[in-house]
């Protein structure tokens, strides 16, 4: 074969050969927008995760994007429903759904932590207990490093005095009857702020309701206590935690977890939902109830 031929030829090929390659690369690559980016330069302060479901955009999943990071959520469609909020707009939730965040950045790594929000909901009918948020993890048999949940009417909610339950690491914190419930209307069918603090310092959680801490609660709803020793700092695991549920458990996001039929997702509202790595001050609390943040 004439050795200009064989040249020209295998020219060819190779030319071919990264032709079919770079359109292979252009076949696989992601849209713009739709992925958060590998490096995120958080900004500096204690709040950590912050969603006011007011961000600009058209798209459902911009305006309810997380503001520190500004990643977006993840669920197939548009299956909850932006609803006039404390300020601006709000999420309702639905039956069996929920907003599925990459992660909550770096919150995972919060020694003491703030936990705010606004609420507005009616008693859950049943056996249906309703959950507010999970912070998923591998390290428990839930499958969540943290979660919040209302109960349900059968469990003792009324719209004055509500049933609450909440899990951080396996310890939970829990209004009942027996404990005592918690009071506040909070689900009466209006807006209410909620928050709850815990300060490694002293391994003790405060509760506030629109913007009044909680006195004269049991000890088994405000003391971290571990087989008689004070918790101290927070200590999840970054490596076992990996995305954040908001408006319902693990399930309601397709994440492993509890299945059974009482797991409900938040059929109710909420806005302006804030994760701090600091326990805030009671005149912290106070501000954000009093400027509807």
């Amino acid at each position: 074969m004439d050795i200009k031929f064989r040249i020209a030829k295998n020219i060819f090929l190779l030319l071919a050969f990264g032709l079919a390659i770079s359109s292979c690369k252009k076949l696989a690559r992601p849209s713009l927008g739709d992925y958060p980016t590998d490096e995120i330069n958080l900004p500096e302060g204690d709040l950590r995760f912050y969603t006011s479901f007011d961000l600009t955009g058209t798209d459902f999943r911009e305006q309810v994007s997380d503001s520190i990071s500004k990643n977006p959520p993840f669920f197939n469609g548009n299956p909850l429903t932006l609803v006039p909020g404390v300020r601006g707009n709000a999420v309702e939730g639905k039956d069996q759904n929920a907003i599925l965040f990459l992660n909550a950045n770096d919150f995972v790594n919060a020694k003491s932590f703030t936990i705010s929000f606004w609420e507005k909901n009616t008693v859950p009918d049943g056996g249906k207990a309703q959950f507010i948020f999970s912070l998923p993890s591998k390290d428990y048999w839930h499958n969540s490093g943290m979660f919040l949940m209302f109960d349900h009417s059968g469990a003792g909610s009324t719209a004055s005095e509500s049933v609450v339950k909440f899990a951080v690491q396996d310890h939970w914190f829990e209004f009942t009857p027996a404990n005592g419930k918690m009071p506040g209307n909070l689900l009466n069918g209006d807006w209410h702020h909620f928050a709850v603090t815990y300060n490694e310092t002293d391994s003790k959680l405060t509760w506030y309701v629109d913007g009044q801490a909680l006195t004269g609660l049991d000890p088994v709803l405000t003391d971290w206590i571990d087989n008689g020793t004070p918790h101290g700092a927070m200590n999840l695991n970054p490596t076992s935690v990996s995305n954040f549920v908001l408006g319902g458990w693990n399930k309601h996001a397709g994440l492993p977890g509890e299945t059974a039929d009482w797991v409900q997702s938040w059929q109710g509202s909420l806005d302006q939902f804030r994760l701090y790595n600091k326990a805030l001050s009671p005149a912290d609390i106070q501000t954000l109830y009093n400027s509807r943040l």
